[in-house]
């Protein structure tokens, strides 16, 4: 019997450690004017524990070195910084290790504190615009239907199960957390004897140097579509981002999708071995071919270089063959393979907030995280196709304080693959929530047959859609997936989509009395 969830600190209990002045050799760097022994690393000031190295990083607005005391009051045992916080460390107390670039020395730092714990694993990693939670939420499922002790890193936060069925449950802020925590955590894994981790890899932490030190032996690329260029600026910049996973300081092999251009040039640009897979009929190593439905999944046959074998998809659509095709191909590079395997992958390959039904009849409710054009495509065509689904109405709006450019081109998608589209409130953040949803509302074709309503209040457009959904429609609240807030003006209200659309519908008559679970 699995014992209930327990929430713990993501490191290990018995870190290898390191001396400073074998650290500062390591990282070239001067050796400190005191040797001290690191137990631990941590970029927060408040969270710093006795025998930590605490490294304080430049930021856009502040030094990290601006917290220095507090760090050297809860018991840090040297600093890790640059030239500009070194001052500010030492008149501290701190011991300071002095380095050029100490966000990727971090990295590096942390590795070696935890005694390089990503090596004591077999390692997944999966980078992409969309699919990344997907893909490693059924890798996961499937070892933990097999008994394989296995943990995950990602969107939803951390969780890995013990060889004693333990599970263990850790909130993470990031898809990828910043680089102590995710060595921490996999140091933690090790520890507590997991044998195989999958982790999302973001863009994000590509740059920043978050994954740094970790060399997974299967990495992934999904696909590539328009997201994150607040950060990026080009899709050519994200593109140069998620390749750099696919080179040996990152990755041993991968996997790629080609069906989009994306992918088929990374096939041709990695610079580790790669193994190729698409849906579509373009050529690759292994093809998905002769899709069909089977329940609200999918069956399809993959076409290997040798022979051919079943496959199922647990969710509708060809980008869930695709997520089922590449969790297949990761799970065989680390060594589990056979029918067993791609039964499970059939059966345990949901994930909350991604095309999650939460009824079935008479009206059909489905919450998912498509909040980039590409995926709100994808989300749709796939309903559309759904035998028995009359008309589409979907919820749908665009966050605040990110990618601006794919508001409207959210707005376009949404009314092209709809019957009626409701726009309304994401995450608004700092930013004026109407503002937001004219700027998707903009994107809007003037020749839409859509019928379209822009709704102030997320909830209110969640009854809205109840109201006017009748037998045999759709319902598709857009977005957010299973997020549990929604952040408006810096604070965060409780909001779960899953559960104002089944009490919308419920409300309305448009639910099944089992709430479609």
């Amino acid at each position: 019997m699995v014992s209930a969830p327990v929430t713990e600190p993501p490191r290990p209990e018995s870190p290898q450690g390191v001396d400073a002045a074998a650290l500062a050799r390591l990282l070239g760097a001067p050796a400190p004017d005191v040797d001290v022994h690191l137990t631990g690393v941590t970029l927060d000031s408040r969270a710093v524990r006795p025998g930590d190295l605490w490294c304080a990083l430049p930021g856009a607005n502040a030094h990290g070195a601006d917290f220095a005391a507090q760090a050297a009051s809860l018991g840090a045992a040297a600093a890790l910084t640059d030239d500009a916080g070194a001052a500010r460390c030492r008149e501290a107390g701190l011991p300071v290790l002095v380095v050029e670039d100490p966000r990727r020395d971090t990295a590096t730092a942390a590795a070696t504190v935890y005694g390089e714990p990503a090596a004591k694993l077999a390692t997944i990693g999966v980078t992409g615009t969309n699919g990344k939670t997907s893909v490693t939420t059924i890798v996961t499922a499937v070892l933990e239907h097999l008994g394989v002790p296995a943990g995950v890193v990602g969107t939803s936060g951390t969780l890995y199960r013990d060889p004693a069925g333990a599970e263990h449950v850790i909130g993470t802020v990031r898809t990828t957390p910043e680089s102590p925590e995710l060595h921490g955590l996999l140091a933690r894994m090790a520890e507590d004897g997991v044998r195989i981790a999958s982790m999302e890899i973001s863009s994000h932490a590509l740059v920043l140097h978050r994954a740094d030190g970790v060399v997974v032996d299967a990495a992934c690329f999904t696909n590539l579509s328009q997201d994150h260029l607040d950060f990026h600026g080009t899709m050519e910049e994200y593109y140069l981002a998620k390749r750099r996973l696919f080179t040996p300081a990152h990755a041993s092999r991968g996997v790629v999708c080609v069906d989009d251009e994306w992918g088929r040039r990374l096939a041709r640009e990695a610079e580790i071995p790669v193994t190729t897979y698409s849906t579509t009929g373009i050529a690759a190593d292994h093809r998905a071919v002769d899709l069909r439905p089977d329940g609200f999944g999918t069956g399809f046959t993959v076409q290997g270089p040798e022979d051919s074998r079943p496959l199922a998809a647990a969710l509708p659509g060809r980008h869930y063959v695709a997520n089922a095709l590449a969790a297949s191909l990761l799970l065989e590079i680390v060594g589990v393979r056979g029918p067993e395997v791609d039964a499970a992958i059939g059966h345990a390959g949901t994930v909350p907030g991604r095309m999650e039904q939460v009824a079935t009849a008479p009206v059909r409710g489905v919450v998912d995280y498509s909040h980039t054009p590409d995926a709100l495509q994808q989300a749709l065509d796939t309903l559309r196709a759904v035998p028995g689904t009359r008309r589409i109405l979907t919820v749908m709006g665009a966050g605040g304080d990110r990618d601006r450019g794919k508001r409207p081109v959210m707005g376009e998608v949404a009314a092209r693959g709809s019957d009626v589209v409701i726009i309304t409130d994401d995450n608004p953040r700092s930013e004026d929530p109407a503002s937001i949803r004219e700027q998707v509302r903009a994107g809007v074709p003037a020749d839409t047959a859509a019928v379209v309503h822009v709704v102030d209040g997320r909830g209110a457009a969640i009854d809205l859609a109840a109201e006017l959904a009748d037998v045999g429609d759709t319902i598709l609240v857009a977005g957010k997936g299973a997020e549990t807030g929604q952040t408006i003006g810096g604070i965060v209200h409780a909001f779960d989509d899953r559960l104002r659309l089944r009490e919308a519908l419920a409300a309305s008559g448009g639910s099944d009395a089992d709430g479609g679970r």
